[in-house]
């Protein structure tokens, strides 16, 4: 016996009311729909439905077998659409969104490469430093930078990033810090799409911590606050890849590590949906690997 084909006979038995209508539904005849549902009852080991020549009805154990085989034939279906969307060309609308700075350096190279595999697609890429509903604004995938609480959002772990405490080389001669409180009298510049101005997030004695700082310079724009602290201007509080090149080039210098705040994670998100878009399926089972990779780098 076809287990499924005989649980999928079961449900629309019941879904129809009658062996007459279920088999005319599915173009069988009735002495056959019979013998399906004989060949079930045999199997299980138990009677589903009560049966005279004028009605039918479940039985106690029918009702539920017919529960369980509606979550079987509906997990069936759902693999199935699965296969069939990873096999099908992304085409039409992807809206993709990211903070700025790590769409910029890591996300947005990447989305290009899925465009250039994927010429039918047509990609919405929004960079914000600002979490965004992903449901109200139209987003169908998203990158995130945090601790995520509970919620409807699927997420894919890709990594860990670090905020750290740099300064230029003039700077630390000029002003040489050893703890954090230092920072309360040592000039510093802030992003405040990242921390706020007056103080950073730190590890004091082995605990969480919010630091004072002695802010002289204050921007929204992550490109100025690295340029400042590059010329010395201040010490700057960033995550690890936004100063990545400038670490490595030895025009900033790492300071405070046994103070830095714990590794924030590093997630794909999208909403969750029993049967996933193949565009939203496509893009993250293609950027996911990619961007673990150039994520564990940084550390490199």
């Amino acid at each position: 016996m076809d287990k499924l084909r005989a649980m999928a006979a079961f449900v629309r038995i019941v879904d129809a009311g009658s062996l007459t209508a279920a088999a005319d539904a599915l173009d069988v005849s009735q002495p056959s729909m019979v013998r399906l549902l004989a060949a079930l009852e045999n199997a299980v080991g138990v009677r589903l439905i009560n049966r005279t020549t004028r009605r039918m009805a479940l039985t106690d154990e029918g009702r539920e077998y017919y529960e369980r085989c509606k979550l079987v034939l509906s997990a069936v279906d759902e693999a199935e659409s699965s296969l069939t969307a990873r096999r099908a060309e992304p085409r039409g609308r992807l809206r993709i969104t990211s903070s700025v700075t790590f769409g910029r350096a890591l996300l947005a190279p990447l989305v290009v490469d899925f465009m250039a595999a994927h010429p039918q697609l047509r990609v919405e890429l929004v960079l914000l430093d600002r979490v965004i509903d992903l449901i109200d604004e139209g987003v169908d995938v998203g990158v995130r930078l945090a601790h995520l609480p509970d919620s409807s959002l699927v997420a894919v772990p890709l990594g860990e990033t670090r905020r750290i405490v740099v300064g230029s080389s003039t700077l630390i001669r000029r002003h040489r810090i050893s703890g954090p409180q230092d920072l309360q009298s040592a000039p510093c510049v802030s992003f405040m799409g990242l921390v706020s101005p007056q103080d950073w997030p730190m590890v004091v004695e082995g605990q969480p911590a919010r630091v004072a700082v002695n802010t002289v310079f204050t921007t929204n724009q992550i490109d100025a606050a690295i340029v400042a602290c590059q010329r010395g201007l201040g010490y700057g509080h960033f995550f690890d890849y936004q100063v990545q090149d400038a670490v490595r080039s030895g025009k900033l210098k790492p300071v405070l590590e046994a103070h830095w705040p714990l590794a924030t994670p590093i997630h794909v998100v999208y909403p969750q949906a029993r049967l996933l878009s193949g565009n939203v399926r496509s893009f993250v089972d293609f950027v996911a690997p990619k961007l673990r990779s150039r994520i564990a780098g940084l550390r490199g």
